[in-house]
Order: C-alpha cells, then structure tokens, then sequence
C-alpha cells in the first residue's frame, strides 16, 4: 500500500472510530448511570409496566394499520405510471423530515374537535385526540413511510420477467402475488416491518401534541422517561434502560434481515 493510500485508510478508519463513539457513548453513559440495584423498584414505582403495554399495543396496531395502507401504496409508487408520481412520493414520505410536533399540529387541524374531519367523525361518535386510538394515529403517521420506501424498494427490485413466466404457465393475478412477487419482497417487508415498529415505539413529539400523556391511557413509555426526568432522574435512567433493552430485542431478533449482503 502507498503512503498516500495508507494515509486514506488511517482516516477513514478514524473516522469510522468516530461515528462509532458517535453511537456508542450515549448509550454506554446511560447504562453506567443506571441504579441496578435499585432498577426492579424504580421500575415498578414508575408504573413502566402500563406505558409499557400501552407502547407495545399502539405501536402494533400503528404497524398493522401501515401495511393495510403502505403495501398497495408502495406498489402503486413501484409499478404505476402516472402524472404526479414524484409528487406524490414526496408527500407520502413527508412525514420522515416533519418535526414531530408539526405531524401532531397537523393531526389536531385534520382530527381535533373543530378540525377538518373531527366534526364529522365526531358526529358518528368517533373522538381521536387524546385516546389510544389517537396514540396510534400518532405513530402510524410518522411511522408508516418507513414501510412504504422499503417496499417501493423491494417491488421495483423484482423481476417482471418471473412473473410474467408464472402469467404464461396459467397463473392467476393472485397466484402470481402469492408466489411470486410476496417471496421476492420479503426481506423488503420484514425489514420495512421492523423500522417501522422501531419509529411507532420511539415516537414522542406528535403522540404528545395529539394525544397527550395521560397516564394509564395515552402515555406511552417515552412519554413517560419525560414525565419522569421532570421529578426523578434515576426513574427516567431506569424507564430509559427497559425501552433500550425492547428496542435493542427488535433490532436482535431481525439482524438477519437487516443485514447488508456481503459477497
């Protein structure tokens, strides 16, 4: 290796030590200030348990309610030509870049009481904004983008030419769909599936603005690592650790499919 090429490995190993550091040193400083000792019983008292349960059912549902929407919008985005199809793309994805307290500001003009659609909806007795529903609005809101770019990615990666094979040997749409182009998309859909889920579980900024934080009902566990830093620090470290060890559980569980392919 030349002493110039050296000098460019040098630095971009460095700077790879960097964003490592970059990383890593947050989350090493939270566990070495975290009360183990006492972490069972910070736990306990700070009622992590509800925000818990609260943050993993909403979270879920927001993920159930992204693929019911996001798959066939990410095939219309991947397959359909159309004017506006960039625009349209933009728009969808928007919400990845909206500061999150914007996404809830907008959610309250489109949803609230005198909102756009809350006078209709609540006319039929449908109420939003401060409930779980709205939680779960919140985070699929700011969460279903995630999927919809991985499965446009993975649509626009298959091959027509297999499905058009499986067309001309007598199958039907469905058939094709089912045996062709889901298997092909499926690390796409896992993966999308994943950061999605992660998004909707960390999301703070619109569930506050839109649903509140009311304890029992709409907080869920960052809303509550909030509510707990304001009066307990150490209760914020402890609740801050258990949403460490979910989120790093998700990430674990799916490494295989998140992993970048290596020749």
């Amino acid at each position: 290796m030349t002493g110039r090429g050296l000098s460019t490995g040098r630095l971009l190993a460095g700077l790879a030590a960097l964003g490592v550091a970059l990383c890593l040193v947050p989350l090493v400083a939270l566990v070495a200030r975290t009360p183990w000792v006492a972490l069972p019983g910070l736990v306990r008292d700070t009622g992590a348990a509800t925000a818990l349960r609260l943050s993993l059912v909403t979270s879920t549902a927001a993920v159930a309610a992204s693929l019911a929407v996001g798959l066939p919008l990410a095939w219309v985005l991947a397959r359909v030509e159309f004017p506006g199809r960039s625009l349209l793309r933009s728009l969808v994805l928007l919400p990845m870049v909206l500061p999150p307290v914007v996404a809830g500001v907008g959610l309250l003009a489109a949803f609230g009481r005198t909102g756009l659609l809350g006078g209709p909806l609540a006319a039929v007795g449908v109420s939003l904004p401060f409930t779980a529903a709205g939680t779960t609005l919140a985070q699929a809101f700011v969460a279903a983008p995630f999927l919809v770019l991985a499965l446009e990615a993975g649509f626009a990666s298959v091959d027509r030419r297999l499905e058009d094979a499986a067309q001309t040997l007598g199958a039907s749409r469905w058939t094709v769909w089912r045996t062709v182009i889901l298997p092909a998309v499926r690390p796409a859909l896992l993966a999308g599936v994943a950061l999605c889920w992660a998004r909707a579980l960390g999301e703070f900024g619109a569930t506050v603005t839109f649903a509140g934080s009311l304890r029992g009902r709409t907080e869920t566990l960052p809303l509550a690592v909030y509510r707990q830093l304001q009066v307990d620090p150490s209760g914020a470290v402890a609740l801050s650790v258990l949403l460490l060890a979910v989120s790093l559980a998700l990430i674990v569980g799916l490494r295989a499919r998140l992993a970048v392919p290596t020749r």
